[in-house]
């Protein structure tokens, strides 16, 4: 792992940006050494001192900035509306005219769908590759985090990273970056007509996220976000991908297929959702913290403001 000031200066080099704001770092590293080595103070313990001061971890409940209600922007509520409506009219075609034969190409569908609200983000401005590699960073992470955990059943970061995503860059990012870890991810454990349900269950998780934290419904708590993340995924994902799981079947749905397929898909759904609170719980501060560092410092998609 890199020291703090190692990994301040891996980020710039990693960023592109110019060497001059390397030797302003280096230099006003140097000069508050001097200050400390006045007072009296080891090399070792200044350092210590001036990155614990400047880097230090915010109070445990709170790990980044507490943001003030805002109102939901006009593309946020078109994103949602084309959500609603697009996708399920996918999903649609796919099972009642295809009969989840052309999964592939109804998943491409659905990320193409989802890239074009997260676009309107940067209203109308070209987007930067950092903002872009941001995104397929954190879509890299959530597939690696399903495939090493591939030995538990259902135990999986996958909700995890997708809610983090939509409280750091809006609900957009978030559901494109579901969109993204489902569609890679099942090249590993397999593609099929699961594939764009999935998609858009852990869509709706992270675009819910989102939108629950601007309003200020969803607080930059552990406990908070832990929460969230158990209910929607028994709600959300469940109730998404159990009506699924009977299309994929049988084609139709019935009251009493319904009631069965809820029943004996609450364990795993329990499952999925304590994993998912769990992941959470430990990685959401560290995370987020991070996140906000690397998104105030460039710049990147949304600002918080």
């Amino acid at each position: 792992m890199l020291e703090d000031e190692s990994l301040d200066r891996f980020i710039e080099r990693f960023w592109g940006e110019d060497d001059d704001m390397e030797q302003s770092i280096e230099t006003g590293t140097k000069r508050k050494n001097r200050n400390y080595k006045k007072s009296g103070t080891k090399d070792g313990e200044a350092a210590g001192c001036g990155n614990l001061q400047e880097y230090a971890f915010p109070p445990e409940e709170f790990f980044i900035s507490p943001v003030r209600k805002k109102k939901i922007p006009r593309r946020t509520w078109i994103s949602l509306i084309g959500f609603l409506v697009l996708m399920p009219f996918l999903l649609f075609i796919l099972v009642h005219e295809y009969h989840g034969r052309k999964y592939l190409l109804f998943s491409l569908l659905i990320v193409l769908s989802a890239m074009i609200p997260f676009f309107m983000v940067f209203e109308g401005r070209k987007p930067r590759a950092r903002e872009i590699m941001v995104i397929s960073v954190l879509a890299a992470i959530g597939v690696a985090g399903r495939a090493a955990f591939f030995m538990l059943p259902n135990f999986k970061p996958v909700a995890a990273i997708v809610i983090i995503s939509g409280i750091s860059f809006g609900g957009e990012a978030g559901f494109l970056v579901a969109c993204m870890i489902m569609l890679v991810s099942n090249m590993f454990m397999g593609q099929g007509p699961w594939t764009p349900w999935q998609m858009f269950a852990y869509g709706v998780i992270g675009f819910l996220a989102g939108i629950l934290f601007r309003k200020g419904i969803l607080k930059p708590k552990k406990l908070s976000i832990s929460i969230y993340g158990f209910f929607s995924v028994i709600f959300v994902f469940g109730g998404i991908m159990n009506p699924a799981s009977i299309l994929m079947s049988y084609g139709y749905i019935t009251k009493s297929s319904l009631l069965a397929y809820y029943i004996s898909g609450l364990p795993v759904d329990l499952v999925h959702a304590a994993s998912t609170a769990i992941f959470l719980w430990l990685l959401s501060g560290p995370m987020l913290d991070k996140l906000e560092r690397i998104k105030k410092k460039y710049g990147l998609i949304e600002s918080g403001e």
